[in-house]
């Protein structure tokens, strides 16, 4: 699947595939105003281990039949190598979380696939670590690659993330 990066290209849905009600209602939604992207998180990576780590394989079963029922194409998030074969089927579009950035196992394996992988910005990430890290994914034979500028931490506790429009002419060149 190769996006047309002329047009804008929008993607929603919620953080968390929580259950298939929600999907379908949000599903249904997205479809009648014309998007055609739904995202859905599975494999959720969190600060507290004791909050919700996602649905796992049910919820990637969710997300199948969302696809099928509604031929949206899915976004979801891959956090572990383990995991990568079971969604491949499901997720058209591969999300590099921030936390996993730095995961050059799983970038490298993500590159040998086809698909439209979006590789957000680390947290902390400088801009040649954010694009060194999509070279991981294009050593693979991957080259599309959707980078997400998703804020970066700074020492202001009340902004969780703090978006960097000084990398996008960076980005650009």
């Amino acid at each position: 699947m190769k996006a047309d990066y002329k047009k804008p290209i929008m993607i929603a849905g919620p953080c968390s595939v929580e259950n298939y009600e929600m999907m379908d209602k949000t599903a249904q939604f997205l479809k009648r105003i014309g998007v055609n992207y739904i995202r859905g998180g599975v494999f959720k990576p969190r600060t507290s281990p004791n909050s919700f780590q996602g649905l796992g394989v049910s919820g990637l079963e969710i997300l199948k039949q969302i696809k099928k029922d509604y031929g949206l194409l899915v976004v979801s998030e891959i956090l572990d190598i383990r995991d990568l074969e079971k969604c491949l089927d499901v997720v058209d579009v591969i999300q590099i979380g921030s936390r996993n950035m730095y995961n050059y196992p799983l970038l490298k394996e993500v590159g040998k696939t086809n698909k439209t992988v979006i590789l957000k910005r680390g947290m902390s990430a400088t801009y040649d670590e954010w694009i060194n890290a999509s070279e991981y994914i294009k050593m693979g034979g991957n080259e599309d690659i959707i980078l997400c500028e998703r804020g970066i931490r700074t020492f202001e506790p009340s902004t969780r993330n703090t978006l960097d429009l000084s990398c996008i002419p960076l980005i650009k060149q």
